[in-house]
């Protein structure tokens, strides 16, 4: 009998390139559970996508080990690809949202493990105009950061980076004149400085910024939108509103749950996708996908 075949995704780079460490463990921990694994180094942005999309048919198992970004390709090539399987998730990124929402451990040969051992996990996936997201669409003050951060920054401060970021960006807040329309038509057109639409209990690192009683298979998104404070004096308490709720509140912060959202601008708005760039658009409609892709978790 043939052992199952795996193919094995990994961005090299990723985070402090800490997977070069733990390479041949992990495939260890793969082949000593039976699979014939297929190890497979990114080499460009969008490699890992195309690799998992263009496939052979006879992998029973798809894995892949990176930050949010390679976890958002691989489920891209997946969801574009003519035939599913499992995902497994070896996060070995600078903060690792997604993973963390989904309790896998950051310790590698641990998550290896859960590969192998784990239990199958059906999660919602998005659609942002006509790019799939795993966890993550936003545009504005912070969405900056985690493409703008230079990637040796990353590499060598981790979450760090993502905080000095945004301290520098607060000097020069932007605003953004949206007309955004949910629901059943629902319309809310102003000024805002903020968005994010969300499938995670953590963004950049921190921990329940998304919303109350977050599920990651329950077909909706939390959609969080920052309008922009009358004055600067009101900045604080936003923020700490928009860091917990439970403390602080602000009329300039509006927390949705919906299972579609449209979002139209004047002019090009930059957005990321996964903490990855994802373009400048005037119209982004993004739409859930309940229960789309199967990943191992504990």
């Amino acid at each position: 009998m043939n052992a199952p075949r795996m193919l094995f995704v990994y961005n090299p780079h990723a985070g402090k390139a800490t997977i070069r460490g733990h390479l041949l463990d992990i495939i260890d921990i793969f082949t000593k559970a039976g699979y014939e694994v297929t190890a497979y180094p990114t080499q460009s942005q969008g490699d890992g996508e195309k690799r998992v999309r263009d496939r052979a048919d006879d992998y029973s198992i798809v894995v892949c080990s990176g930050g949010d970004g390679t976890l958002d390709e691989v489920v891209s090539g997946m969801m574009n690809s003519e035939f599913k399987v499992p995902i497994g998730y070896v996060p070995a990124g600078s903060t690792n949202d997604y993973a963390k929402s989904l309790k896998i451990p950051s310790v590698m040969t641990k998550a290896a493990q859960i590969v192998v051992n784990g239990n199958d996990f059906l999660s919602d996936v998005g659609t942002m105009n006509d790019k799939y997201f795993v966890y993550c669409a936003a545009f504005g003050i912070f969405t900056d950061v985690s493409y703008s951060t230079d990637q040796s920054l990353k590499n060598a401060l981790g979450h760090a980076a993502y905080i000095l970021q945004s301290v520098k960006e607060l000097q020069d807040i932007k605003t953004y004149h949206m007309k955004i329309t949910y629901g059943n038509g629902t319309v809310l057109e102003d000024e805002f400085i903020y968005g994010m639409v969300t499938n995670s209990i953590q963004v950049g690192g921190i921990q329940n910024i998304t919303g109350k009683n977050v599920k990651l298979d329950d077909g909706e998104f939390e959609v969080t939108l920052v309008r922009k404070p009358k004055s600067l004096i009101d900045l604080p308490n936003l923020v700490g509103a928009l860091l917990d709720s439970k403390i602080l509140s602000s009329n300039d912060l509006i927390n949705i749950k919906l299972r579609n959202i449209t979002f139209e601008s004047d002019i090009p708005v930059a957005w990321t996708r996964d903490g990855e760039y994802g373009g400048e658009h005037t119209k982004v409609v993004i739409n859930n996908l309940p229960r789309a892709v199967t990943i191992k978790v504990p």
